[in-house]
This record gives C-alpha cells, structure tokens and sequence, in this order.
C-alpha cells in the first residue's frame, strides 16, 4: 500500500487540519474548486479559440497552413509534454506543478494577445501547450491526493462537469468576444482565470506525494516517448493533407510505432522507469486507457463535423451554433456529478456500458440528420450524446487514476489525458478521411442531379470537393440566377451531409466496440488518498 507525505513550508507545521472544524489548507471540496478553476482554462481554450482563429487569419495575413498551426501547435504540444508533466508532478509534488501550469497558461495567453504576426501566436501556442499539460495530470494528482476512495468518483464527475461546462461556454463566450471586443481577448480573458487559480492555489492547495515516488527522471525515456508521441500526432495531423497512402505519413507513423517498441523495451531495463510496465499488468487500468481513446476517437472525431453541419449546413452564426450545442453539453455539466454518485454506488462498469450503448444510439441517430433536420430532432439526439458521454469520462479517469498507485497518480493522469488527445486526434483524422472520401463519391452526381454543368476547370473542380467537405457552397456569380445558386448549395451540403452520415455510423461501431471493453473495467483497488472527513 502506498506511503504519502504531506509538505508543508514550516518544519513543524501540524498535521492536515480536519476540513469539518473549519480548516480550509487541503479541504478536499476546496481543493476540487481550486483545480477546476485551473483546468477550466484549458477547456474553454479547446473551444474558444477555433472561434477567433478566422479573425486571426485576417488581421494577422495568415496562410491557411500557418493559421492551421494555432490549434495544431498547441494540440501537439499538450499531447507529447502529458505523460512527462505527470512525472514532474509526482516527483516534484503535484502542488508546485499545478501552480507553474496556472501562470506560464496565463503569461503565454498575455503573450498571444499582444503578438504582432502569426509565427509568434503560433509559438506561445506551443508553449501554451505545454503548461496546458502541466495543469491537467496535476488536477488529478491532487484530487487522487485529498479524497478518500469512495468519494473520488464524485469529486471526478463534478470536475467532468466543469470541463463540459467551461467547453459549452467557448464558442458561445468567443463569439461574443470576437464579434464585441477583438480576437486578443479571447487569450486575455485566461489572465484573471490564472490569477484566480494562483491565488487559491496558495490559499488551499496541500501537496499531497507519496514516499516512494521516484527520485530521478527516466531522460532516455522521456526523449523516446515525447518523440515518438510527436511523429504519431504530427502524422495524424498531416494524413489529411498527405494522404493516409503518403510517404511522409507512413514515415512519421512507422517512426511512431517503432520509437514506441524501443520506450516499451528501455521501460523494462530503466532503473526508475517514466512509466513501470507493471502499471499495465492491470486489466482494468489498460482497459480504461483503451477505453478513453476509443471513447474520444467515437466522440471527437464525429463532433467535429457537426459545427460545420450548423454554421455551414444551417447558415447558423457560431454563437447560434454553440447555443444549439447546449443541449449536449448542458447534459454534459449535469450527467457527470450524477454519473460521479452512480459509479460510487455500482462501480464503473455498468455506468459506462451504458454510456456507451447511449452514445452509440446517439450516434446512430445523428446520421439520420438531413440538411432540413430542424432543432428539435438535432437536440434529441444531442441529449442523448451528453448523457451517454459522461459516465463514460467520469468512470474511464477514476477507472486509470483509481487503479495506479499514489507515486504513479501524475503518470496515470497523464495517461489518461494523452489517450484522450490521441483518440480525439485520430477519430478527426480517420472520420475526416472517410468523409472526404465519400463526399467526392457523391458529389458529381449531386451535382448533375439539378442539372447543373459539369465544373470543366480541374483547379475549381478541386476547390468546389475541398469546400463541399466543409459544406460550404461556391460563392454566386454575378448575374446568376438563384435557382441555380439555390441548386449549387443543395448539390454541396446533402453531399456533406452523405459523408457526416458515414462518418457518424463508422463512430457508432467504435462506441459499440468501446461498449463491450467496459466489461474489463473496475472500481480503483489502490489506496486513493488520505483518510480525511467530508
């Protein structure tokens, strides 16, 4: 059973106040409030900044591929640094690291705002990525730290809930800012944030570490894993562009594999390895890693589509369409508290087959949505999503974070986080795959069907396939009839809406598979924490 140590700045500081008679350093629920307030940043930043990144384009005289690299940057350095921030947090104590996370999250978006030209957003993006990952492994090294295993579950859906919250309000939030203020405050408004999760750090925060953590880093390690980690994002991100069949593609993602085998094998000879081989020796914690990438491929890879469903499809504004998402990620904000008391109750399987086989039909629902589907069967559908969604990340973050041991809760919630960022990275690359596939399938025949005139110039016929994949409509010539206009933008969303169709079932069968992995799953087995009164 693992040892932990509470650090205090006095050397004779008195043991951890009991929370009940008035103690505030360390109170659990404080501290669930304290790491919220951190982690929310990095929610609302997932969301909020694809809103800003058209007007970035625009001010700053950003190429497409430049302006790709604002959310790509940032998403690869939060999915390579995951794993080793987590060992920083359990070497250096979970803590110092949340609090590092916090103000260089709030000093780089400071930077971002006041950047000139676009090679520099790009860069503090990066950058901002890698504090990113500092917060977020922390926020679960803390929470593993202050709750007692029974009540851990809880305290997990109530921070699932302020991260389905905080990505709810982003594009909702960065519309407004955009559309009101200017695309700098959209990084500005992460100042006050970090300031507050500063000062409450400080104020509450107890580092919470246990005796036997490890008291060197695994460098070999690390270079391996953070290496190999970037050519397999890098390689997912560009297939799109490559092509799955490119050169490149199969050299980062070959590269990939390989650099993988080699940490797997250097992990089996280190002394103090990043990540002991013995954590996955559980079936239920390799289980609910597996678990979490396919749940985000299925997740993240379909919800991806459906922005473009409502801006492009629906002509919606982005703050129309992130209030028609509201019905998804309200039963977000709400389904993991409750999912939170259910897994504590039952333990986590049930729940999360049953989320599964909820997201699953949600699923399977969506990709009946035409171009005339209107808000209430969107919603529907939407709902069900939201509900079927939260047991399954409430229940796969206590089911990895639960069953590794306190010296290893950084490393497990890094885990957690990076299976996360893969899933979603690859169910966005491979769905996108399959939908440009089948969008330039249907398309021609769409296309002719009103009787509109084959696109005779192989450049605009190029433009007119990579647009129809967005479900954006060529632009109306002058003099054109709009009954023609009105066929043109008819021919290109049902063909978007063929692919999204495809795509949504293809996420289906993953949901299923992910429901069946959900027998391997069990309640956490190691001890959670200190024994404290709530």
């Amino acid at each position: 059973m693992s040892q932990f140590v509470v650090k205090n700045s006095e050397a004779d500081a008195p043991p951890p106040p009991n929370p009940s008679s008035g103690g505030l350093k360390g109170h659990p629920w404080l501290t669930l409030l304290t790491v919220a307030v951190g982690v929310m940043m990095v929610a609302l930043d997932g969301t909020i900044v694809a809103i800003a990144n058209p007007v970035i384009q625009e001010k700053l005289g950003a190429a497409p591929s430049e302006i790709q690299w604002v959310t790509s940057g940032y998403l690869l350095a939060l999915a390579v640094f995951l794993i080793t921030a987590g060992k920083i947090g359990d070497r250096f104590g979970h803590k110092s690291t949340f609090l590092v996370g916090a103000v260089g999250f709030a000093a780089t978006s400071a930077a971002i705002g006041f950047a000139g030209n676009i090679q520099t957003v790009i860069a503090f993006r990066v950058l901002q990525g890698l504090f990113g990952a500092l917060l977020q492994p922390a926020a679960l090294g803390l929470l593993r730290g202050a709750f007692p295993a029974e009540r851990l579950n809880m305290a997990i859906g109530i921070w699932g809930g302020v991260i389905g919250a905080s990505t709810a309000a982003g594009p909702i939030v960065g519309g407004l800012l955009v559309e009101h203020v200017s695309w700098e405050s959209v990084f500005f408004i992460n100042i006050p944030v970090g300031l507050i999760a500063l000062a409450l750090g400080l104020w509450v925060l107890r580092d919470v570490r246990a005796e036997n953590a490890a008291r060197s880093f695994d460098l070999p390690g690390i270079g391996l894993l953070s290496v190999g980690m970037f050519a397999l994002v890098f390689g997912i991100i560009k297939a799109p562009e490559w092509g799955w069949g490119d050169s490149r593609t199969l050299l980062f993602l070959g590269g990939a594999v390989l650099l993988m085998v080699l940490f797997a094998l250097w992990q089996g000879r280190a002394k103090e390895p990043l990540i002991p081989l013995s954590l996955f020796r559980s079936v239920p914690l390799s289980a609910g890693v597996l678990l979490m990438v396919l749940m985000a491929f299925a997740f993240f890879g379909a919800i991806f589509f459906v922005t473009f469903y409502l801006q492009n499809v629906h002509g919606m504004r982005p703050v129309d369409a992130g209030v028609h998402l509201l019905p998804m990620t309200g039963m977000m904000i709400v389904g993991s508290p409750l999912a939170g008391i259910a897994i504590g109750k039952v333990g986590p399987r049930i729940p999360i087959m049953v989320g599964m086989l909820l997201t699953t039909g949600a699923m399977v629902g969506m990709s009946t949505l035409d171009t005339g589907s209107g808000t209430g069967v969107m919603s529907l559908w939407f709902v069900l999503m939201g509900l079927g969604i939260s047991p399954v990340i409430v229940g796969a973050t206590e089911v990895i974070v639960g069953n590794a041991p306190l010296e290893l809760s950084g490393v497990a919630g890094g885990l957690q986080q990076a299976a996360m960022q893969v899933g979603g990275s690859l169910g966005t690359a491979v769905l996108g795959a399959l939908m440009a596939a089948k969008v330039g399938d249907v398309l021609p025949g769409n296309w002719a069907k009103p009787g509109l005139p084959p696109v005779a110039d192989p450049q605009q016929a190029e433009l007119l396939k990579q647009g129809a994949q967005l479900g954006i409509a060529p632009p109306a010539q002058p003099g054109m009839p709009q009954q023609a206009v009105d066929a043109m933008a008819g021919a290109v969303h049902q063909s978007f809406v063929s692919g999204m169709s495809l795509a949504f079932v293809v996420a289906a069968a993953v949901a299923f598979a992910a429901a069946l992995l959900a027998l391997l799953t069990r309640r956490g087995s190691n001890d959670a924490g200190p024994a404290v009164h709530i």
